[in-house]
């Protein structure tokens, strides 16, 4: 049985990022210091960078979380508005005053506090 003595690719010291005509390693670059770059450059208005490309809006519905327990939430208290868990939760909501109720609808933006 002959034994193996080559490594995999990704273990091979001579496949690191070096670039064979100056002989210096790769600087990757952050996102922070492409953008300051980019600012940098003469760029027209129809030329296309990372800080002007919009995303298209997503097809998928946002997720809703509990305003308790930060866990997603299926449910919503119709009488507070506020987005719960579970039935545990639930219980807890419902023993909340009115002000800390609409506290809990403040942190989370909601537009028609109770």
């Amino acid at each position: 049985m002959e034994t193996d003595t080559k490594k995999p690719i990704f273990k091979k010291k001579d496949l690191s990022e070096v670039n064979p005509t100056v002989g210096k390693k790769r600087q990757w670059k952050s996102l922070k210091q492409i953008l300051a770059y980019e600012k940098t450059l003469p760029w027209k208005d129809t030329d296309l960078t990372y800080s002007n490309v919009n995303a298209p809006p997503s097809l998928k519905p946002a997720k809703k979380y509990s305003d308790i327990s930060g866990l997603i939430a299926p449910y919503t208290d119709p009488h507070s508005k506020l987005r719960y868990h579970n039935a545990e939760e639930y219980q807890t909501i419902r023993t909340f005053p009115m002000d800390l109720t609409a506290g809990y609808l403040a942190l989370r933006g909601a537009t028609s506090i109770v």
